[in-house]
């Protein structure tokens, strides 16, 4: 296994729209610095989602059919095993409301269409990045919890053995201190 902030590692992000141009064209854009899985429709991200392998990002758009991308991200939010998976709407929908209830949503990022390619490959790149420093830290957290835990326990094995060993010494007796 690799390390988590391992440069040479391509992460992969999850490209979720209705529309065959779409994701067409977010795939040649992001090939080539990230592995890049497409699904049509919600239903598909959400298994891909929490399948084996999950992504790293979801750029996600909100109007399609079925199962908009509001509904996507409630799911994805209501997993445990997705939770933690950064989202960005990648959408048509312009209005300031729309981008303020995808936002309160837990989206990390909205962007609008049409995009421009250098502000998609930034801000994909800016929110893995974060994402995998995040991911670390959560590491790092564990790690020192159970150091913290290990160390708590051999404190007491220490305490318990000083005790016993003053007790005994209290319980000795000296023939020439008169008992």
């Amino acid at each position: 296994m690799t390390h988590p902030l391992d440069p040479g590692e391509k992460r992969t992000v999850l490209v979720v729209d209705d529309t065959p141009d779409n994701l067409s064209l977010m795939s040649s854009l992001l090939r080539t610095e990230y592995r890049v899985k497409l699904a049509p429709s919600g239903e598909r991200a959400l298994k891909i989602a929490s399948a084996d392998g999950k992504p790293d990002l979801i750029l996600l758009d909100i109007m399609m059919p079925d199962m908009d991308g509001y509904e996507v991200l409630r799911r994805l939010r209501a997993d445990p095993n997705t939770a933690d998976i950064p989202v960005i709407f990648l959408t048509a929908m312009s209005a300031t409301e729309d981008e303020k209830i995808g936002l309160d949503m837990g989206a990390v990022d909205y962007i609008t269409k049409p995009i421009s390619p250098a502000t998609v490959m930034a801000r994909v790149r800016n929110h893995i990045e974060l994402k995998l420093a995040r991911d670390f830290l959560q590491n790092q957290s564990r790690y020192l919890e159970q150091e913290v835990q290990k160390r708590t326990r051999e404190i007491v094995a220490i305490q318990d053995i000083t005790v016993r060993a003053m007790a005994l010494l209290a319980e000795t007796r000296d023939n020439e201190t008169g008992n």
